[in-house]
C-alpha cells in the first residue's frame, strides 16, 4: 500500500508549489516564538542552567553569561528574528516553485 493511495494526481501535484507568504509567516512564527519562549526563560532565570546543560552536554565549556533580562532587548530578538524567518521561508519557498517549475 503506497502513501499515495487514494490522493489524486491533482493533489499531489499541487503539493509542489508552495505560497511564499505562508512558508515565510510559517518560519517566521517559528522563529519568533522560539525567540519568546527564550526571552522567557530568561526572565523567569533558567535560560543559564540550560546553557550551561546544553553545552555540558556537548562536552563544551561554557564561555557564556546569560544578561540580565532586558524588555526593549526582548523584544527587539524577537522582531528579529521574526522577519528573519520569514524572509529565510519566504526565499526558501521561491527557490522551491522554481525548482519545481513544470514538475
Amino acid at each position: 500500500m503506497g502513501y499515495d493511495e487514494g490522493v489524486s494526481t491533482n493533489a499531489l501535484a499541487g503539493m509542489h508549489h508552495l505560497n511564499p507568504s505562508r512558508v515565510g509567516g510559517t518560519l517566521g512564527t517559528l522563529f519568533g516564538g522560539w525567540h519568546v519562549v527564550w526571552s522567557t526563560l530568561i526572565a523567569i532565570g533558567f535560560a543559564q542552567p540550560i546553557v550551561d546543560f546544553v553545552l555540558w552536554v556537548h562536552m563544551l565549556s561554557n564561555p557564556y553569561v546569560v544578561q540580565p533580562f532586558s524588555f526593549t532587548t526582548a523584544v527587539t530578538l524577537v522582531i528579529v528574528t521574526t522577519f528573519i524567518g520569514y524572509a529565510v521561508g519566504y526565499i526558501f519557498a521561491l527557490i522551491w516553485n522554481r525548482a519545481h517549475r513544470g514538475a
